[in-house]
């Protein structure tokens, strides 16, 4: 057990000054009230201690007993963190003791620390307007971000990481069933972030929908499609992006398809050698990128625009066009077998 969680414990035989020394010497607003056999019995917070001072005569010696919140949020060594920062918000708090199978205390959660550092200024948009039509019949009456993996939406995951990696500034494209996905969101402040929508009366594909936004951003915009499964180090994406000095900076990824039939290289109508089910490999487009928001004059407004149209013109032009590989667990769940593996594999 490390020392942050002892400093946090009482007895439930204490008295009142206990909790407020633990209080202060842990700085974390909570006091874990531990019973017999290290079962947690209750918490107690500074607010409790101010109402056993003002209305119940309480001095600081004593009993801690009566003032234990007994009804008390926590959350099994089991539980994702994605689950456990969608808890935290929804109920509005900022710590969450870890039980075990038995009710032992084994940890606390808190939220500073599950959403990362600083804030960081810039923008994300994520694609999340596309019809889904590959997923059929799922996506007849739920658009295609909305499907769920392992219990939670897949835009949800998305829109939780990137505010864990310090963005609070998100726009979601919209557009087929996007009362939907602005029903679920809202504001965003349920999840702690800021949510605008760009709302595309038509499709305007993986790049138009740039143009809808409100202004033009000082810092770097973080994109991505909405059908992605990824943690991401989206902090050292953006690292990588300004000291490559580029101007669009893509996710990339190594993918490798084995052939299942053994091949013959043929020079001249001759046969120069054999391989059998060779490897091939390639650098995909994972559908995660950081641009420049100069680029935005680019794009056209309200019109069908791919992105790699914009990528395109930035070879063209000799702009810089940098490629960052994305090592970490990435599925793109547009396809059922994708969709599948995800559901199976996933792991938070």
């Amino acid at each position: 057990m490390n020392e942050r969680l002892k400093i946090c414990m009482v007895s439930q035989s204490g008295v009142l000054k206990d909790a407020m020394k633990s209080l202060d010497e842990s700085a974390l607003e909570i006091a874990l009230v531990i019973g017999a056999e290290a079962q947690l019995e209750g918490v107690i917070t500074d607010g409790d201690i101010r109402r056993a001072f003002l209305h119940h005569g309480a001095t600081l010696e004593s009993p801690l007993d009566p003032f234990i919140q007994r009804k008390f949020v926590s959350v099994s060594q089991q539980e994702g963190r994605a689950e456990v920062i969608d808890l935290m918000q929804a109920r509005r708090i900022e710590q969450i003791p870890i039980l075990d199978e038995g009710g032992k205390l084994v940890g606390i959660h808190l939220l500073h620390e599950l959403l990362g550092r600083l804030p960081r200024p810039n923008w994300a948009v994520i694609m999340a307007g596309g019809k889904g039509t590959r997923l059929r019949p799922l996506t007849e009456n739920v658009p295609k971000p909305m499907i769920p993996v392992a219990g939670r939406p897949i835009l949800e995951r998305l829109v939780l990481h990137v505010v864990s990696c310090g963005i609070e500034n998100i726009f979601l494209s919209v557009n087929y069933l996007g009362e939907k996905v602005e029903a679920h969101f809202g504001d965003g402040s349920r999840f702690g972030c800021k949510i605008e929508y760009l709302r595309e009366t038509e499709p305007l594909g993986t790049g138009g929908p740039l143009s809808l936004l409100p202004s033009k951003p000082i810092d770097p915009i973080f994109v991505m499609n909405g059908d992605l499964i990824s943690q991401m180090n989206i902090g050292s994406m953006l690292q990588f992006h300004e000291k490559e000095g580029n101007e669009v900076t893509i996710g990339v990824r190594e993918y490798c398809h084995t052939v299942p039939f053994g091949c013959s290289v043929i020079e001249d109508r001759k046969v120069t050698e054999f391989r059998e089910k060779p490897v091939l490999r390639e650098m995909v487009n994972t559908g995660i990128y950081v641009i420049q928001p100069n680029l935005l004059n680019r794009i056209p407004a309200s019109e069908m625009f791919p992105i790699t149209n914009l990528f395109e013109d930035c070879l063209q032009t000799g702009a810089a066009v940098g490629a960052y590989e994305i090592e970490e667990d990435w599925v793109d769940v547009g396809q059922r077998d994708q969709l599948q593996l995800a559901r199976q594999g996933y792991v938070d």
